[in-house]
């Protein structure tokens, strides 16, 4: 828990957010808050900033925005991998993204997870492919209870990145998602699409646990083919462009 700050003087709101700000990422980069811990109350934060909620809920969604933290509802705030906010920023180069733009993002993702399957199914413990089985199992609680399963999805693919013990390729995944991630956040909301990538999943975890390396990769191949279809009906459907945080 961090400790308790001094109340920050009347300044401006914009100022007050700021300083607000850069404390928060002191507290994340300095390792006082690691990834995966759950923010305090925002009540308690206000009190420890002597700012108001309005002005932290500024800050706290520009910590989002670059990847920082993870809002999630009904559960809390949560700091990010380390990984996911130390790229965040280049996903602002892809403003704007057309059609065409994003078809070359999913075919550049396309090749390498179909490559990752392939190694994962040569190279993955017992323990890695246990965790590809449990990010399943995630996705399939997640179905019965009607939330959504895009953090499980996330999970399994890059549960498939680890255990190909490639960790440039791995990290390629981690920014191609999140590159994606808005787009696949509106694809697994479309009707019977969490069921499809269900059973896609269940086809690569296969092949990964029978050691079929050829298998894995036809089974990712077919499965982010798919995707791509469908994320470029979401695009059509919400708009093509996404506008850079200023915080960046």
């Amino acid at each position: 828990m961090p400790r308790s700050l001094k109340p920050v003087s009347a300044l401006p709101r914009t100022t007050l957010t700021e300083a607000a700000f850069e404390q928060l990422i002191a507290y994340v980069v300095k390792g006082t808050w690691k990834a995966g811990d759950r923010l305090p109350p925002e009540r308690e934060l206000c009190q420890q900033f002597g700012i108001a909620r309005t002005s932290l809920r500024e800050a706290l969604k520009a910590m989002e925005l670059v990847g920082m933290l993870d809002s999630r509802v009904g559960d809390g705030t949560f700091v990010c991998p380390r990984s996911e906010f130390l790229s965040r920023p280049l996903l602002w180069a892809f403003t704007g993204t057309d059609h065409e733009e994003l078809a070359e993002i999913m075919e550049a993702r396309a090749l390498v997870e179909e490559n990752l399957a392939g190694l994962a199914a040569e190279r993955a413990s017992e323990e890695e492919i246990a965790r590809i089985k449990e990010a399943i199992t995630q996705m399939s609680n997640a179905i019965s209870a009607g939330t959504s399963i895009l953090e499980a999805d996330m999970n399994f693919h890059l549960a498939v990145a680890a255990a190909a013990h490639n960790d440039v390729l791995r990290n390629a995944v981690q920014l191609l998602r999140n590159i994606t991630r808005q787009w696949l956040k509106y694809k697994v909301q479309m009707p019977n699409v969490a069921a499809s990538v269900l059973s896609r999943h269940e086809a690569i975890y296969r092949a990964i646990a029978s050691r079929r390396p050829s298998a894995a990769r036809r089974a990712m191949r077919k499965h982010l083919e798919e995707t791509q279809q469908l994320v470029i009906q979401v695009v059509k459907k919400h708009g093509g462009s996404r506008e850079p945080s200023p915080y960046v």
